[in-house]
């Protein structure tokens, strides 16, 4: 029979009711949330992976030549790949000793799970001194791709699959909070078990692990809720203008205006892009690479007006980003739009990847959010285990 505790102090009205909120939310979306933590956390070291990885690819020896036009270097690997799709981009490094990166990404906004949205993503390792390709990578079944897309939509549409991971993170969020709730001890006295372990005189599995989920939560709730404002950010719009509206007083950030070329009359330069690479380098002679789109056509597939060229000023980093414009016809520049000018909207907005990813914190940041992606991961499996381990024990009272 169950034992009566007539002194037993009575649980508040808000620990009882977190705790049934932690328990109902963490059973409805407990395999969703391992599943976005592991593959979040494989994800976070994929630059330094898949950098080591391409070493052959992504390094040549530099030259006293210059590097070939950037229209013979397009044509050459459109000729040598046949592909039916055009080239997308160019990523060019300011580093001489780094080969340039051409790429082809078509989507197909009809398919239903990501394996037929995307078309084609291919990267192509071209050395620009001599026009060798020296690697072509198909991106679409990259191993570390496929967990992007994992971590996002559950290989689902990116564009509604965003909201069968964004709900259960949300979800995740309240968990988070009714989490340290639960923890916050009530003393002194019980404080002193909630921080580390305390094991010399415990030897069942169902107190260990009851620790585990408890005290390493904890640690890890802080974090777990930065990564997941951070992810949610990219998911819902009022995420982001509630943002905007934090940091600079408005709920919408300024519509970039897409200046039209005042070029258009004239005959296409053949260097037209070469003119641009020459100008980019000019300007951000110090910054880490540059992209410069060559199909003409923005993300949601409509013509550009111009050449948009967007200035990455250091590896691996997303946060500091200048943008330029060039007239199509010509390589006329026609807007300089340096980081430093951007609203404090504008910049949170570039940088919430780098966050999100830890990257933005360096080398410790991403270990920090590798370990914390560790913990999240376990916490399903640990708070399942909890509330197994109690359902078996009240199944053993008479």
């Amino acid at each position: 029979m169950k034992k009566k505790h007539p002194h037993k102090k009575k649980v508040s009205f808000t620990k009882k009711w977190s705790a049934k909120l932690h328990l109902w939310l963490g059973l409805s979306v407990g395999i969703i949330v391992f599943i976005v933590s592991l593959t979040g956390t494989l994800y976070v070291f994929k630059d330094e992976i898949q950098n080591s990885l391409r070493k052959e690819a992504i390094y040549v020896n530099e030259t006293s030549a210059s590097p070939l036009s950037i229209t013979v270097l397009k044509e050459k690997v459109s000729l040598e790949l046949h592909e039916k799709y055009p080239l997308s981009a160019l990523e060019v490094s300011l580093d001489k000793n780094k080969s340039y990166r051409f790429s082809y990404y078509e989507k197909n906004k009809k398919g239903w799970n990501y394996f037929e949205e995307v078309k084609i993503n291919k990267l192509v390792y071209v050395n620009q001194y001599n026009g060798k390709i020296l690697a072509v990578y198909n991106e679409k079944y990259n191993f570390f791709n496929i967990l992007k897309y994992i971590h996002w939509s559950l290989l689902l549409n990116s564009e509604w699959g965003k909201y069968v991971v964004g709900i259960p993170t949300v979800v995740f969020i309240f968990m988070l909070i009714t989490g340290i709730i639960l923890w916050w001890p009530k003393n002194k006295k019980a404080r002193r078990g909630r921080f580390w372990f305390s094991w010399e005189n415990v030897k069942t599995w169902k107190r260990k692990n009851y620790d585990l989920h408890n005290i390493l939560g904890f640690y890890a709730s802080f974090f777990a809720l930065l990564i997941s404002i951070t992810g949610i950010y990219f998911a819902y719009p009022y995420v982001k203008n509630t943002f905007n509206l934090a940091l600079s007083g408005s709920l919408e950030q300024p519509k970039d205006k897409e200046i039209k070329s005042p070029d258009s009359l004239m005959v296409k330069n053949a260097s037209v892009y070469d003119l641009t690479a020459e100008q980019t380098r000019k300007l951000y002679p110090t910054s880490s690479s540059f992209r410069i789109p060559l199909n003409g056509k923005n993300k949601k597939g409509k013509e550009l007006k111009n050449i948009p060229v967007t200035v990455y000023g250091e590896e691996g980093r997303f946060s500091e980003r200048n943008t330029l414009a060039f007239d199509k016809y010509s390589g006329k520049l026609l807007a300089d739009q340096p980081h430093q000018k951007l609203s404090n909207a504008e910049k949170y907005a570039n940088a919430n990847y780098d966050i999100h990813t830890g990257s933005y914190f360096g080398l410790f940041g991403k270990i920090l959010w590798f370990i914390t992606g560790l913990i999240c991961t376990s916490l399903p499996v640990t708070g399942f285990l909890v509330w197994w381990g109690k359902q078996k024990k009240q199944g053993k009272k008479i």
